[in-house]
Order: C-alpha cells, then structure tokens, then sequence
C-alpha cells in the first residue's frame, strides 16, 4: 500500500498554496500550509500511518481556517447601518420641491447610507435647486431643513 513521504506532502502543500493564484478566495492557501505542516511532522516521526495522516492535515486545516476567520481576517467596514447621528448635518440639492404637505427628494454629491438620493420631508416650504441640510434620518425618508 502506498505510504506518502514528507516531501509529497510538501509538494502538495506548495501546488494548494500555488493554486491560491488561480482562485483567489484565499481559502485554499490554508489547506496548502497544513498539508506542509503534515510534511515537516512527517520529517520528524516517519513512522505515521497514512489515516493518522490525513487526519493530521484534516487538522491542521481546520484549526489554520478557524484562526483566520476568527482572528485574522480584516474586517470590511462600510457606512451601511450608520446611524443617524453620522449624517445629520450632510447638505444636498433639493431636486423637486417640498411643502409641509408633500415629500420632495434630495441629491447629495457623495452616497449617503448607500444612495445619493432620498426621499426628503421638512416642516416649511423649500424650493427645488435649494440647498439643504439633514435633520434626521426616519425609516425611509429625510427630515431637512434649508441650508444657511
């Protein structure tokens, strides 16, 4: 019965981190560095059966995948869930006009919560091309006031 040495499992270990290149989910790197640690455990005690080997790289892999998801992998930070707070203040152009009895909508230059416009609301009547700020975010909809 075949028996890997410590070498096929370093060669294995470098075409799976080599494979990295072709799919770039830096998911399989991780599979490529626990099949090189079973190579240099191999080196060490030759005598490993091939299931205690597998089971080995088995664990390796995993305990290298729950490191880096759980201490390792950089954390994406985006604006969407900020609250309201962070954007109070944010002035845009009124694009259609608003009275205490209707909604208008307002365009800003850079994405706000993730759109560039929204619904908007206020308390007195602002004409279209208006600058204005925001009060508060609700639900759906903008609260604004006329910028000074």
């Amino acid at each position: 019965m075949f028996s890997p040495e410590w070498w096929h499992w370093m060669v294995l270990g470098l075409a799976l981190t080599m494979a990295e290149i072709a799919i770039p989910a830096f998911f399989v790197v991780w599979f490529g560095i626990g099949a090189a640690g079973v190579g240099v455990v191999l080196l060490l005690a030759p005598g490993l059966a091939l299931s205690a080997q597998f089971l080995l790289w088995a664990a390796f892999s995993a305990a290298l995948v729950w490191v880096w998801f759980r201490h390792l992998q950089p954390r994406t930070v985006t604006t969407v869930g900020t609250s309201a707070a962070k954007v109070a203040g944010e002035v845009g152009v009124l694009v259609a006009d608003i009275t205490p009895d209707s909604r208008g909508q307002v365009r800003f230059q850079k994405p706000i919560l993730g759109a560039d416009a929204w619904e908007a609301y206020a308390d007195t009547t602002i004409a279209a091309g208006e600058r204005v700020r925001i009060v508060a975010v609700e639900g759906s909809y903008v609260k604004v006031e006329k910028a000074r």
